[in-house]
């Protein structure tokens, strides 16, 4: 996977580089900082405001809902905090782009730390990067599962 840094692909977008191809970029970058754990680097590839949308859920601790930069990089650690890192998979099946969107299509699975109990489910992630910074994050996926594994 090539990754460019932030600085590389908020530049391009001012140039005649095409969207999509910004865009791409941006996805990659946050996929391998989500791989990597590197919340710092999620940070800086939200945008300051984002339209945040995971259905709510209140007997799964991770998922509320988040509006800046900080918060939406913070849902990585709360997933780690709240998950057997070790049990964590997640793979893409399908990377669509079109200009400034993106949709991602795979399956997730995980096991919850405090019940022991597996998840897993299909994911769809809508993902829209303007300027070179992530401003939509919505994520579909089987939120019934994860309700499951985290009710004792």
């Amino acid at each position: 996977m090539t990754v460019k840094s932030t600085a590389a692909i908020a530049s391009s977008t001012n140039s005649a580089i095409p969207a999509s191809e910004t865009t791409r970029a941006v996805v990659q970058e946050f996929l391998a900082a989500r791989v990597a754990g590197d919340t710092a680097r999620l940070v800086t590839l939200f945008a300051d405001e984002v339209d945040w949308l995971l259905a709510e859920n209140p007997t799964v601790p991770w998922i509320r809902p988040r509006s800046t930069a900080a918060e939406c990089a913070a849902q990585f650690t709360e997933l780690m905090e709240h998950t057997v890192p070790e049990d964590a998979r997640a793979s893409v099946g399908t990377f669509l782009v079109d200009g400034p969107d993106a949709v991602l299509m795979g399956h997730v699975s995980g096991t919850v730390r405090a019940t022991g109990k597996p998840f897993e489910g299909p994911f769809a992630l809508h993902l829209t990067v303007e300027d070179g910074r992530i401003t939509r994050h919505h994520l579909y996926e089987n939120s019934l599962s994860i309700a499951e594994a985290c009710t004792p």
